[in-house]
Parts: structure tokens; C-alpha cells; sequence
């Protein structure tokens, strides 16, 4: 008798600033900009505390866990840029879970929720020395607002848009 391994089931969740399966996210952002960027003058913290908590929640916006077997593994929110589009943020998938899709993922998720929202266009940026997520945004059907052929030191912040229609 063979038995079939199921892989465990991952769940999307809408939650609110300040629930404490967000603080797996910050922490792992954290480390990932200080590690990639420095962190001169406690940025990384201002960085990830910039924009109001109201700002991602319904209707503006929302934040987008998922979780596995109870523990937060990836995230990502949405808040509004302009009347008709909304700027995605803070896409993170935990170093002990990447190249698994779940950074696809969580961008499908945030779709849905800005389609949901009544956004018609997504934007976002990324940092230039996160080549990763260069890469999943072209995949993923992002226009780059930018040339490819810079490089992405020379430009600093590298803005996609994506139509949703």
C-alpha cells in the first residue's frame, strides 16, 4: 500500500494592522531591507510605518496574509494611489518558504481584493537591489515603467503598472 503526501493547505487571509500574525511580515521585511539597503537612522522602521493603518483597509485598502499549518509564510497589501488605481506594498514571502509560488500568490490575492475594491490598475514599486521580485513582476504580467536596460542602481525605486481589466 502507497500512501500520496498531500501538501499542506495554504489559506489567504484579509487582516488588520496591528494582528499579531502580521508580525512574522514586518520582521521578515526588517531583515530584508536592512540586509539589502543598511539601515541609517532607523529607516527600515519609518519605512514600514510610513502610511496610516487606515490607509489598508477597506474601502482604501487591505492587507493579505497566508498562512500554513497556523504560521504566517507570506503577505502583502494593497492601499490607494489615485482614484482608479491601487499601490501594492510590503510583498514578503519568509526565507524558509520562497520559490514555492506563494509571492504569486499573494499578488493574485491582492488583485482579486483591488478588483474587489473597484481599482482598475495596480501599481508598485520595487527596490533596485531585489532582483527576485524584478523578475516575479515581469512574469506576472507587470509592465515596467522604466528601462530594462538601466541599471536599476542608476534609477533607484523601479515602478510597474498592471491593468486589471
Amino acid at each position: 500500500m502507497t500512501t500520496q503526501q498531500e501538501s499542506p493547505l495554504i489559506t489567504a487571509h484579509a487582516v488588520l494592522i496591528g494582528d499579531p500574525r502580521l508580525a512574522p511580515l514586518f520582521a521578515g521585511l526588517t531583515v530584508e531591507y536592512t540586509t539589502r539597503y543598511g539601515d541609517r537612522d532607523g529607516g527600515v522602521a519609518k519605512e514600514l510605518d510610513r502610511f496610516p493603518a487606515h490607509e489598508f483597509t477597506d474601502p482604501l485598502g487591505r492587507f493579505v496574509i497566508l498562512e500554513e499549518d497556523g504560521q504566517t509564510v507570506a503577505g502583502g497589501a494593497l492601499r490607494r494611489y489615485d482614484r482608479y488605481t491601487a499601490e501594492l506594498k510590503r510583498i514578503w514571502t519568509h526565507e524558509d518558504h520562497r520559490r514555492r509560488g506563494l509571492a504569486r500568490r499573494v499578488l493574485h490575492e491582492l488583485e482579486l481584493a483591488a478588483i474587489e475594491l473597484g481599482y482598475a490598475q495596480l501599481y508598485l514599486t520595487t527596490g533596485p537591489r531585489q532582483p527576485e521580485a524584478l523578475k516575479l513582476y515581469l512574469n506576472a504580467g507587470y509592465a515596467p515603467q522604466f528601462d530594462l536596460n538601466a541599471d536599476p542602481e542608476s534609477i533607484g525605486h523601479l515602478p510597474f503598472t498592471k491593468s486589471l481589466s
